[in-house]
């Protein structure tokens, strides 16, 4: 059966450019179009859509409070289509599954790529799995438990990823091992994620540049369209930050970073796999466990979307696999 998609937007233009553009995949059907949030509850309840696209600026209700009121009562997967901005971190902790930046309307190859980008996004969201923003339990510090054996932790995650990398970042104490984050995400937003991080957690979170010396109490975030790999660097680790074509259908790709840290840390290091779809991520973890590593994978019942932690724990790559509530917990518990 076809995916049954609502397309939400006050501009008429738009609509019909999103309508026709996405039905050019035929497993995609466009059941109805809303001019704002109320009008989108009502197609909600008229047709049962499977994804909705939804834009943040729109008359009678933003919607980002759109999406936050819609979730406790129809639970279905939103796509954020905006203008760059931060907002989309706000619809991202309200709810929404994934986001789309608006095109440029007057460069069809612009309109074409974000088309294709939104297929994409609408087959990953059809599978996801919506969930409903919950406060996470934070591990408080303990001064007589040391981390000592580890150097520093790789974190890799794609759709829902966003939401969940905030929520174990703010599980986690402030003396940790340096942290190497990918996260699937376009280039432009990869900046504004990682600001969003140092201003709402009490680690030092940066956008990853080349030659970056790796830091306790610090996290570095890939930019959106560049690998990142983790090599030695005198008595510490620094990172390198380059462009090269995709891996894994990923740049950058999550098992770019895991690989780097199996041959360059080995077992000092410690590898968790957050929710997103695909594969990205299983073959890199996987070697990280067999040098020696501390593997985490999130379980299904808490992933948006259990495909990446899904594959590694099939190739036995997995040391634990734990819900997102309790990820902080079993990370504490592993390092010290």
């Amino acid at each position: 059966m076809a995916i049954k998609v609502l397309i939400v937007d006050d501009s008429r233009v738009f609509r019909e450019i999103l309508s026709r553009g996405i039905q050019i995949d035929p497993s995609i059907m466009v059941v109805a179009t809303a001019i704002d949030p109320y009008d989108a509850v009502d197609k909600i309840l008229e047709f049962e859509p499977d994804v909705v696209t939804c834009d943040i600026e729109m008359p009678k209700m933003n919607g980002i409070e759109f999406i936050r009121r819609l979730m406790p009562q129809y639970p279905v997967p939103v796509i954020v289509v905006s203008a760059v901005s931060n907002k989309v971190f706000d619809a991202m902790n309200a709810g929404a599954v994934e986001f789309v930046s608006k095109p440029s309307a007057h460069s069809p190859e612009s309109v074409q790529g974000f088309i294709l980008e939104l297929v994409g996004k609408i087959k990953a969201a059809s599978k996801a799995s919506v969930k409903i923003n919950e406060k996470p339990i934070v591990v408080e510090k303990n001064d007589h438990q040391e981390i000592k054996q580890f150097d520093l932790i790789g974190i890799g995650a794609s759709t829902g990823g966003t939401e969940a990398i905030f929520k174990v970042l703010k599980q986690l104490p402030s003396d940790m091992p340096g942290i190497v984050i990918v996260q699937h995400i376009p280039p432009v937003f990869s900046a504004m994620f990682a600001e969003r991080l140092n201003n709402q957690t009490h680690f030092t979170v940066k956008e990853a540049v080349n030659n970056d010396i790796i830091k306790k109490n610090h996290v570095y975030l890939a930019p959106g369209d560049q690998h990142i790999q983790v090599k030695k660097s005198g008595a510490g680790y620094s990172l390198k930050v380059y462009f090269g074509e995709k891996v894994s259908g990923h740049c950058p790709s999550v098992d770019v970073l895991f690989l780097s840290i199996a041959e360059q840390v080995g077992s000092r290091a410690m590898g968790v796999l957050l929710t997103g779809m695909g594969y990205d991520g299983a073959k890199g973890i996987t070697a990280m466990k067999r040098k020696g590593a501390i593997t985490i994978g999130q379980d299904e019942a808490s992933s948006v979307v259990y495909g990446m932690p899904k594959v590694a724990y099939e190739l036995n790559g997995i040391t634990k696999q734990t819900s997102l509530d309790l990820m902080g917990h079993y990370m504490m518990k592993y390092l010290r």
